[in-house]
């Protein structure tokens, strides 16, 4: 920490969309102090030329991760991509808290890593130290941590409304259909052909369709929220827009159970939570309603079909699903304001 208290921070992999994100979210963090930033490919450059928007702000020049020196870091946020976080956080000094945004850390269980990730974990000892950092959900685990594992933007879009009600039991565990849609930043910014403007402009797709990484992620948290297995249908699809996610999730209630059950536990889950809030009753949550704020829109609908309900949500994939929800992290670990540098109003239009 500093001589007034900030607290000193690294951000690893400061060139792409996520560590950006970071660093405009921190800029209005009166706690936060930027440290250092790496960026292998860019080292020695400013931070300006990876984001002008940024170039104002007096940050450090990017540099590679071993020149960064530690004895003056606090924490860091690793923005890498998932593979080269492991090796790189695995070298961090013990003293440095970390938030990790890869899915490096997310997954619990070795085997299921290999299985979906291709290969074994290379840092199996904070595999298993990790803290998985759903905030809402996990806070209490997050405020002891030293490696924070932050969750997938889908995963996000698709655990805080399920959760609560797996909770209470009030839907089955199986026969959960979950179709989710995001903007292309999603995808990083060293996004291959996929990500041209002519792929996505003027039509949308589903990819990983029954084999999304996010999957087993899902399965685990809701899994844990249970009591026992849980199994859904994921299909994700590319929307040609920069940022958002919309996911539109249909469970079966349990027997006794209604549409307004769901929304009720929704809203005593989430009552006292900055940043999950529920839509007014027959509104339908929009990305534009969530663009460039840490929010996430819950809204709830009885199906036609009787005995099945209809959950929609809403966030922005760099904020509430990836740099904002590291950074409310960070805060819950460093003692801060949980929403200190977070913004809870929407860019609109």
């Amino acid at each position: 920490m500093t001589a007034n208290g900030a607290l000193r921070v690294a951000v690893l992999g400061a060139s792409g969309y996520t560590g950006a994100e970071l660093l405009r979210l921190a800029a209005d963090h009166a706690g936060v102090e930027i440290a250092a930033l790496t960026a292998e490919r860019r080292a020695g450059e400013p931070v300006g030329a990876a984001h002008p928007h940024l170039a104002h702000l007096g940050l450090p020049d990017m540099v590679a991760i071993d020149r960064v020196d530690w004895s003056g870091v606090d924490a860091a946020f690793c923005c890498l991509p998932h593979g080269m976080a492991q090796e790189a956080v695995a070298g961090l000094p013990s003293h440095v808290r970390i938030v990790d945004l890869s899915a490096d850390f997310r997954l619990r269980d070795a085997a299921t890593y290999a299985r979906w990730y291709g290969g074994k974990h290379r840092a199996p000892s904070l595999q298993k130290e990790a803290v998985y950092g759903l905030t809402e959900i996990r806070r209490d685990r997050v405020r002891t941590a030293r490696l924070v594992a932050n969750p997938g933007c889908y995963t996000t879009a698709a655990e805080l409304p399920l959760i609560p009600c797996l909770e209470e039991g009030l839907i089955e565990t199986s026969g959960i259909v979950i179709d989710a849609k995001s903007g292309v930043s999603g995808a990083g910014r060293q996004a291959g052909e996929s990500g041209l403007h002519t792929e996505v402009s003027e039509g949308v797709h589903a990819y990983g369709v029954a084999g999304h990484r996010h999957a087993p992620e899902i399965e685990q948290e809701l899994g844990e929220a249970a009591g026992e297995a849980v199994t859904v249908t994921f299909t994700p699809h590319l929307l040609p827009m920069n940022r958002g996610i919309l996911a539109t999730i249909y469970v079966t209630l349990r027997d006794g159970a209604e549409a307004g059950d769901l929304r009720a536990a929704l809203a005593r889950r989430y009552r006292d939570e900055p940043f999950v809030r529920l839509t007014p009753q027959g509104q339908a949550p929009a990305t534009r309603h969530v663009r460039g704020s840490n929010l996430c829109l819950i809204g709830v609908f009885a199906d036609r079909a009787p005995g099945r309900a209809i959950l929609v949500s809403a966030l922005d994939n760099l904020v509430k699903g990836a740099s904002g929800q590291a950074l409310q992290n960070m805060n819950v670990m460093a003692g801060f304001d949980e929403t200190a540098g977070l913004p809870r109003v929407a860019v609109f239009p």
